[in-house]
């Protein structure tokens, strides 16, 4: 039966991360990666930023999906193509809980069976970041560090030095995860001495093959497989960066409880109520019954524990840190949703009444169910609604709709994706439409009026420049001899919210596809 739950567990997960990828506008950020990994896709370069951007690991995996759909530039690419790997991701992360078996089969199967319908999980293993691949990694260290510990075996080693390697070529905030796992080593073994056997102590030959291993893997990465090599001291100095940012005032500062409302109870304006309470509830009573059975034998405790102290001390460092993004939160969350699938077992082993305990397992079913539901309204219904807690300064639909026109235009010009256009918003606030617009080989984007500045057929700009802009566009030519512009939207658009922008076309192209039926 546990069987035949993990592997509906699997199911239910691989459905919601991969039905319908490309039915969500891509993000500001995943339009930002999208482009990036074109330039790796297109020239085979990649050159690691210590400011922007995060890891390599991210792009040089989405070299597999492109080349299965024979993607050769950043105009072939979908929004399928890239999203794949975040959700292989996702499932991988419910596949992997299988390697914590020693915490027993049912609260692994519970833990698996949350993993997988959990909206804030679900919602974000079909977001082209790097936040997902950072979840998984860090697991396989977690669960591959543990049978290192416990097995004394080289490969346990080496596996867990693979992924400690491929978490810091993830993302920066990896550093947090290292930290805070040696902590709750260290706190586990406290806790545990005198009541529960220890773990031997790892012995030096595997401690080498875990370093040079993970070592190996990250210089690869880094380095851009030895083309690069300044990009491994890069990835060093980018901590200067980050650790700056965790503390700037950067526009994404909340109060300590920010990630504790936005799981425990989410209601904005007129959309509906979410909330993963249920997961978290029951994850605090994981917690206390690894704690408390600190004075059992078994290997399972051990385990027990040290999870316990991960996933509370996750979640005490990133709801101290003021910068926060709703992505952030996912490696401590999972550290909860572990938990929780340790104390719904729990409560289901101590109900010794038959009909009590099929009360018990039929809410525990129902939370399921509910977070399932949840996750498809959160993923198919409620993707760019601002009242959804996993929806973050997200573009809406018209971003497409802004994509389509160009398009049209493009088409009726008879440049085709030759047309000129030019894209102009302060502060280089113009994503998605990089990406949007990829098809389109003459976009230029730029956060001002250039004193080259040629009027192109179609231009799109901030309402910010619109004054200073239809001057340029008139003063171009003498008297006469410009051209007239005219609104190409007939309603405020916007990028994202409070991030409006406005279209100017040429009479003459606007009517030329008026008049092949095109806009």
């Amino acid at each position: 039966m546990r069987v035949g739950l993990f592997v509906l567990a699997l199911v239910a997960g691989a459905l919601l991360r991969l039905l319908l990828l490309d039915v969500r506008p891509m993000h500001t950020d995943e339009a930002v990666h999208a482009v990036k990994f074109g330039a790796l896709l297109e020239r085979g370069e990649y050159h690691y930023d210590t400011f922007e951007y995060h890891g390599p690991t991210l792009y040089y995996a989405s070299l597999l999906p492109a080349a299965l759909n024979a993607c050769r530039r950043l105009g072939d690419l979908q929004e399928t193509t890239l999203r794949i790997v975040p959700a292989v991701s996702g499932i991988l992360l419910v596949l992997l809980l299988a390697l914590l078996r020693d915490v027993g089969p049912r609260p692994v199967t519970l833990a698996a069976l949350f993993t997988a319908v959990s909206p804030a999980l679900v919602f974000y293993s079909r977001y082209y970041i790097q936040e997902m691949m950072l979840v998984v990694f860090t697991l396989g260290f977690i669960a591959a560090g543990y049978h290192m510990l416990a097995s004394r075996r080289a490969s346990w080693a080496i596996a867990s030095g693979v992924c400690v390697g491929l978490m810091h070529a993830t993302k920066e905030t990896s550093l947090i995860a290292f930290g805070i796992a040696g902590l709750a080593l260290a706190l586990t073994r406290l806790w545990c001495r005198g009541r529960v056997e220890d773990l031997p102590p790892a012995r030096g030959r595997d401690l080498v093959v875990f370093g040079l291993t993970a070592c190996a893997v990250s210089i690869s990465f880094y380095s851009s497989f030895g083309t690069h090599w300044p990009g491994v001291a890069d990835s060093v100095i980018a901590y200067g960066t980050y650790f700056g940012r965790a503390g700037a005032r950067a526009g994404h500062e909340q109060p300590w409880y920010h990630y504790l409302e936005l799981l425990g109870w989410w209601k904005r304006g007129g959309g509906p109520a979410w909330t993963e309470a249920i997961v978290m509830a029951f994850g605090l009573v994981g917690i206390a019954v690894a704690l408390r059975r600190g004075g059992e034998t078994q290997a399972r405790r051990r385990l027990s524990v040290f999870l316990a102290f991960y996933a509370i001390l996750m979640w005490l460092v990133y709801s101290a840190i003021p910068y926060k993004t709703p992505w952030s939160i996912l490696g401590a969350y999972h550290g909860l949703v572990i938990m929780a699938g340790i104390g719904a077992s729990h409560i289901l082993e101590r109900v010794r009444r038959v009909w009590l305990r099929r009360v018990v397992a039929a809410v525990v079913a129902a939370a399921v169910g509910f977070l399932a539901w949840e996750s498809w309204r959160a993923s198919f219904v409620f993707f760019d609604d601002s009242s959804t807690p996993y929806v973050y300064a997200h573009p809406g639909r018209e971003v497409r709709e802004i994509a389509g026109r160009l398009t049209a235009l493009a088409s009726a010009s008879g440049a085709g994706d030759s047309l000129a256009v030019q894209v102009i918003y302060p502060g280089d606030d113009y994503w998605p439409l990089p990406w949007e617009l990829r098809r389109l080989s003459r976009v230029g984007y730029w956060n001002t009026l250039s004193g080259e500045f040629t009027p192109t057929p179609v231009i799109l700009a901030s309402p910010d420049v619109e004054e200073p802009l239809l001057r340029r566009i008139y003063a171009a030519r003498p008297p006469g001899e410009g051209l007239l512009y005219v609104d190409l939207f007939d309603r405020p658009m916007y990028l994202r919210p409070g991030r409006e922008i406005r279209g100017y076309v040429t009479l003459d192209l606007l009517e030329r596809a008026k008049g092949r039926g095109e806009r």
